[in-house]
């Protein structure tokens, strides 16, 4: 996809190079957070991070940490915090660290004038939401960040964390490559975002603290597959951007990081009850589908048959 005209009118975050051991679970210390993040994130997806949030509320902000951790100071998941990597570094400085960081800002900063000017056209109300890069480990409003979770949108400071090192296992583990399947990445994150400020999360989260555990996974596969749908809308409403091959990688991208081919892959066998984010063939339907509509009405995963 053609994003080459760099703009750097975009929140970005640099974490990159920074030392988060202690009071993060870092080095041998451990923590709450870090035991449960994973666990949120891989079982219920964006929506099940709100369920940890009512937890957090209980503790009065922050969980307590295991191992004589600190807590989560309440600065890091403030808005309009400064970057936690070089201070002064410029965005321009923090995207164009390497072609990994320069690709996600320049997706990034595509969608958010997408979705921005989808916004005004129908008279709602946008708020951007930042691009935090790290290393390895960092930390988010919703607790650690580890690269084993892959990239995430985290709701409380509107962020969508990434390491870009998952570009890499993208093309070499899963087979994706080519630009298109890094931007997915980005737009189905940014497709978050958008759940959130529609208040679609908030009503899934509700749903899932009275289902079950089936139950509340199906729910999170919903929300994941519409975000699939909502990168889709980006790509369509920048058709003209597009380039031969983009489908394809886009679509390779969706199928290999279905719950179904994943779970086969790592444990032999496929649990459909456990799904969290979809089928390779749901993923895939979805994320086309925007594409091929370029409209958010047409991304209704929770009505019907998905």
């Amino acid at each position: 996809m053609r994003l080459d005209d760099f703009d750097p009118n975009i929140d970005v975050e640099d974490q990159r190079g920074e030392n988060f051991g202690g009071g993060f679970g870092g080095g041998g210390g451990g923590g709450l957070i870090l035991g449960l993040l994973p666990f949120v994130f891989s079982r219920f997806g964006c929506g099940g991070v709100a369920v940890l949030l009512i937890v957090l509320a209980v503790f009065g902000g922050s969980l307590p940490m295991l191992g004589g951790g600190q807590r989560l100071s309440p600065q890091v998941a403030g808005e309009g915090s400064s970057a936690l990597g070089q201070p002064g570094e410029t965005v321009q400085q923090k995207c164009l660290a390497n072609a990994a960081s320069h690709a996600a800002c320049n997706a990034f900063s595509s969608t958010d004038k997408t979705w921005k000017a989808y916004f005004a056209q129908n008279g709602q109300r946008f708020t951007a939401p930042k691009l935090v890069f790290y290393s390895r480990e960092g930390r988010s409003g919703c607790g650690t960040a580890q690269s084993a979770m892959g990239p995430f949108y985290c709701p409380v400071d509107r962020g969508v964390y990434l390491d870009t090192s998952f570009f890499d296992e993208l093309a070499n583990r899963f087979g994706a490559k080519g630009d298109f399947a890094q931007d997915y990445v980005i737009a189905h994150e940014f497709g978050h975002h958008i759940q959130n400020l529609l208040g679609i999360s908030d009503q899934v989260t509700r749903q899932q603290q009275r289902a079950g555990e089936v139950q509340g996974n199906a729910l999170s596969v919903r929300l994941e597959l519409q975000a699939d749908c909502f990168a889709g809308v980006w790509a369509g409403l920048n058709r003209d951007r597009m380039q031969p091959g983009d489908l394809e990688s886009g679509m390779t991208a969706a199928h290999a990081i279905g719950d179904d081919t994943l779970q086969q892959e790592t444990q032999g066998r496929i649990v459909p009850d456990s799904f969290t984010h979809g089928t390779s063939a749901q993923r895939m339907k979805w994320l086309k589908r925007g594409i091929d509509t370029a409209d958010p009405n047409q991304c209704d995963t929770f009505s019907g048959e998905i």
